[in-house]
């Protein structure tokens, strides 16, 4: 029997038959990312039921040698969750791990398991009048742990914050097969390291998250969502200082997209309308929220934080949804900018941070430079102004051949894209990680002292390099081969 046998056979004996498969037909699907960029191969799929599983699992691997992928939803944007094409590694799938193992409403709190979706996470935290704050377009396949794994962010980080922000307990299963438990949250803790907090946003690097005690807020009582029409992207920013200080905690979004953007989704979706009669540069999409203390006051701050705006001059035209069937059609169309995009062309995705004080200059200055260096090409940046996290996407010249455009000329231009974010101080990735997808470029741009540190933490927590390899980590002779 050959050594891959014989850990197959110890893996089907460990979890039987619905924990582990090598059945080609049910392993594919996994096996290439969300986007389509990376596919690769694996000795089987592992989909335990238990931490206890997971950690008896992670043994057999480190016994064996086996490389693990760990994967939630598999609805990442680099590459995080998908294996290399040696074959030598298996996919860890938590998505049989969907309990909630304890729910305290009054104490505001759910533990769950890392395989439970976003969306019921959503829908049974409003049957009990709460809610979860943190949503992105993905809610009905992501998962818990791969939040938790990519310190996911959204729309509400403005207010909230990501995932981060969200976690008061975790576990996990470490690369010795330990059970990491901090479940049980504590206001106050100063035992050393918060370690928890080194865990989110390690991609599966580090240990396996198996669940997590996530915070809750009183359930909304009603939202105002407002949409502006402005001049330039340096209006937008000025009306978000103007909102921050007019509304105070009840913003909650404030997101903005280029003409082109909104000219895309009016093309591409057929439900959706130009919410102003006039065309306008840049748009804003502005989100106040309200609990039932404070529901009353919500319609008039609203229309005070326009009609302050307009006598300040900061919007050429502006509207507030009149009901909530409009409030999400105004989303809608800011949720659609990335398949309306996809149906134009090929196009090279880029989720990135500055500042927030200097993001509006940033995009203002990025957009005409990338286009002056790449003829025939159209930038265009939208997303989360009030958190300093836009996504920069650079569209194809028309006629461009899908597949070989992004490996020559679209190659060139994310470098050029990130240089461009490295000189203003900023980040290479805001909120989808690092992934395979720029686990190079980090080695190339980033600072030796942090990537001196993430490698030295890499090997403390996993000196063999079995979990999630090639992803996140750059491998030090990354930078010297470029």
């Amino acid at each position: 029997m050959s050594k891959t046998d014989t850990f197959s056979k110890a893996a089907a004996d460990l979890l039987g038959t619905r924990g582990w498969t090598s059945d080609e037909e049910i392993v594919t699907p996994w096996l290439t990312d969300w986007r389509g960029r990376f596919t690769g191969k694996a000795l089987g799929l592992a989909s335990p039921a238990s931490t206890q599983e997971v950690a008896a699992l992670v043994k057999l691997c480190a016994q064996h040698g086996v490389p693990i992928v760990p994967q939630g939803g598999n609805s990442g944007m680099s590459g995080g969750a998908t294996p290399d094409d040696s074959g030598d590694a298996i996919l860890l799938s938590l998505r049989r791990m969907d309990a909630v193992r304890n729910f305290d409403v009054d104490a505001r709190q759910i533990t769950c398991e890392a395989g439970y979706i976003l969306q019921t996470l959503h829908e049974t935290a409003e049957a009990e009048g709460l809610r979860f704050p943190l949503t992105l377009g993905g809610k009905g396949s992501a998962t818990v742990g791969g939040l938790i794994s990519t310190n996911a962010g959204g729309t509400q980080v403005l207010r909230h914050g990501s995932m981060r922000a969200q976690v008061l307990g975790l576990e996990a299963v470490m690369a010795s097969g330990e059970i990491f438990d901090t479940l049980r949250p504590l206001k106050k803790d100063n035992r050393g390291f918060d370690l928890k907090q080194l865990l989110i946003g390690s991609e599966g690097t580090l240990g396996i998250v198996t669940a997590a005690t996530l915070r809750l807020l009183p359930a909304l009582a009603d939202r105002a969502v407002l949409w502006a029409g402005l001049a330039d992207i340096r209006d937008a920013r000025k009306l978000l200082l103007h909102a921050e200080r007019v509304a105070g905690d009840a913003l909650e979004g404030f997101e903005v997209m280029p003409r082109h953007s909104l000219e895309a989704v009016l093309a591409h979706s057929p439900n959706a309308r130009a919410p102003l009669e006039d065309k306008h540069e840049w748009n804003a999409l502005i989100e106040l929220t309200a609990d039932a203390s404070t529901a009353d006051a919500l319609p008039a701050l609203a229309r005070n934080l326009l009609e302050t705006a307009f006598e300040k001059g900061l919007v050429a035209d502006a509207t507030i949804a009149r009901n909530e069937a409009q409030a999400e059609q105004f989303w809608m169309i800011r949720d659609e900018i990335a398949p309306a995009e996809r149906a134009i062309g090929p196009a090279m995705q880029h989720d990135i941070s500055v500042p927030v004080t200097d993001m509006a200059d940033f995009v203002a200055e990025a957009v005409p430079r990338v286009e002056k260096a790449f003829p025939g090409s159209t930038a265009v940046a939208f997303g989360h102004l009030g958190d300093g996290n836009v996504h920069f996407h650079v569209l194809a010249p028309k006629g461009a051949t899908p597949g070989e455009w992004e490996k020559t000329e679209g190659k060139a231009i994310s470098t050029f894209v990130h240089d461009e974010v490295t000189a203003w101080r900023g980040s290479i990735s805001a909120e989808h990680g690092i992934g395979q997808l720029k686990r190079d470029e980090l080695a190339r741009l980033g600072d030796p002292a942090q990537l001196a540190i993430l490698r030295q933490v890499k090997q403390a927590l996993d000196p063999h390099g079995l979990l999630n390899p090639g992803k996140l980590v750059p491998l030090e002779t990354s930078a010297s081969s470029l």
